[in-house]
């Protein structure tokens, strides 16, 4: 488990990222890809290097953290998040259930 890459985009991608990697049971890193040409987006890019604790828990947060940086928690708002699986399974966290984020983290 673990080497998961991510990929996140929006205005505020940075923040979603440094919140990501800050959830209890994972650790990892990222860069800034810069400006989008389009609308001003900004993404990172990172990979999550290692997850502590139970798959299902993690997927759980995982799940929240998006669900409130989409829906512009505290002003802040972000597009969308790409998670790709050491066997490069792709997943968009859009509306991704619990159990798909666990297969991902899993791989």
């Amino acid at each position: 488990m673990a080497d998961i890459q991510f990929e996140v985009q929006g205005q505020d991608a940075v923040a979603a990222t440094e919140e990501l990697l800050s959830i209890s049971g994972v650790s990892g890193n990222y860069e800034t890809e810069g400006e989008a040409e389009r609308e001003g987006t900004l993404a990172t890019i990172g990979v999550i290097v290692g997850i502590v604790g139970g798959a299902i828990a993690i997927a759980e947060q995982i799940r929240k953290w998006y669900q409130q940086y989409k829906q512009g928690k505290s002003g802040k708002k972000i597009d969308k998040v790409l998670l790709v699986s050491r066997s490069g399974k792709r997943l968009l966290l859009e509306n991704a259930t619990i159990e798909q984020i666990k297969e991902i983290l899993d791989e």
